[in-house]
């Protein structure tokens, strides 16, 4: 199952905010903090976050290719996958990639999309 967003800015520029740490917590619904030893993601990359309900998990960055995808395991469990697609030079379409069976979590989703959207716009 996929989300998908076309993003009206330079897919750098929103790879930047998908692979920031920093930013996590400002497009993701779910996630309120995050503690690693790296601001930007690679392969391999281990930390922390907290949940928007209060809960500590771990992750693990499972794989990441520089500026087209990262996937990632949440306590141990494969996730979202996160994709870019270049349209144009100022143009991109921003993929996320969930399992069928994580249907609802779409809606999670669709609003991180439109908030990294936002932000891409803002910088």
């Amino acid at each position: 199952m996929q989300v998908k967003k076309i993003i009206n800015a330079p897919l750098e520029r929103v790879w930047n905010i998908l692979t920031d740490t920093r930013q996590w917590p400002a497009w993701g619904p779910s996630v309120r903090c995050v503690e690693c030893p790296q601001r930007y993601i690679y392969s391999g990359l281990q930390g922390r976050l907290k949940t928007a309900v209060g809960i500590w998990v771990t992750f693990e960055i499972t794989s990441c290719e520089a500026p087209v995808s990262w996937g990632w395991k949440v306590s141990g469990v494969a996730a979202t996958g996160h994709r870019l697609k270049k349209l144009t030079e100022n143009s991109c379409e921003l993929i996320f990639e969930l399992p069928f069976v994580a249907f609802p979590y779409a809606l999670i989703c669709r609003q991180a999309a439109n908030r990294i959207a936002r932000l891409a716009l803002d910088k």
